[in-house]
């Protein structure tokens, strides 16, 4: 019979019909938790035929024990009653028995406390643990969130400041201006140049009266300067056009002229015929 006013602190649940009170005792200090008294731990039998209901308050106990041989009853109903009945940061240890240790991976396990909202979650050993009677032994422990589910807060955006540039006054500063030689700081001097700019590399002027123009047809025609103001033919024909003249003739492109003298150019003889 329950006493008046009771309120445990720690809750045993199991699948099985009967449990010794020691091994109920001993299983909170082998799960890593703080050891309780007879009198704070409430102890439910049997408990895959409360179809998912604890009969306890809300935020209620501390910690809770799951040790069950049926692995279905760890569902989302089951988990979510649990998360009900313990406190904020409250602890849970779900053992189980496995005939297999492929029965119930330790993976799909700890995603099902996860998602019903608990935190830290983490298995006890690193794999299933074989016992006595042949099966093997699963355990995964979490914590209760600290926070209710559907509550909200505000994020707190942590702003880095600057770091501050020290200068110390004593320190060897080189002044820039002291880096720049008497050569440097004089104006460049230009040099003067004609209109015309004869040397330069430029091309002729539109109306050129220097005589670059003139020396540049020269360079075009391939011809030397002897050729262009005295002309002379091994054969003869050179004078007659292009069609008296051989194929490595120097005058091949010129208008006809006579023998001895100057080779005169048009005014558009340099301009395309398109």
């Amino acid at each position: 019979m329950e006493k008046i006013g009771w309120k445990p602190s720690a809750l045993f649940l199991t699948d099985l019909v009967a449990v010794p009170i020691r091994e109920v005792l001993s299983s909170f200090v082998n799960s890593g938790s703080a050891p309780v008294a007879e009198d704070d731990v409430l102890v439910i039998t049997q408990c895959n035929t409360l179809l998912g209901k604890l009969p306890i308050e809300s935020a209620s106990l501390d910690v809770i024990i799951s040790v069950l041989q049926i692995p279905d009853i760890v569902n989302e109903q089951w988990l979510e009653e649990i998360n009900r009945v313990l406190k904020s940061s409250g602890k849970i240890v779900v053992q189980l028995s496995l005939k297999s240790s492929e029965h119930l991976s330790q993976t799909s396990l700890e995603r099902k406390l996860l998602v019903a909202g608990f935190v830290d979650v983490m298995p006890l050993e690193s794999k299933p643990v074989l016992v006595l009677d042949g099966s093997y032994s699963l355990t995964i422990i979490g914590k209760k969130a600290s926070w209710s589910m559907g509550s909200s807060f505000v994020l707190k955006k942590a702003t880095k400041a600057l770091p501050k540039l020290m200068i110390d006054e004593e320190s060897d500063l080189i002044d820039e201006d002291s880096l720049l030689t008497e050569e440097d700081l004089k104006k460049p001097q230009i040099p003067a140049v004609s209109d015309c700019e004869v040397g330069s590399t430029r091309k002729a002027c539109k109306n050129c009266t220097c005589g670059r123009a003139e020396a540049e047809q020269k360079v075009q025609l391939g011809l030397t300067v002897e050729q262009i103001n005295n002309p002379q033919s091994a054969c003869g024909s050179c004078g007659l056009g292009d069609a008296f003249r051989c194929s490595g003739c120097p005058y091949k492109g010129l208008p006809p002229f006579k023998l001895g003298e100057k080779v005169s150019l048009t005014g558009n003889f340099l301009l395309s015929d398109i």
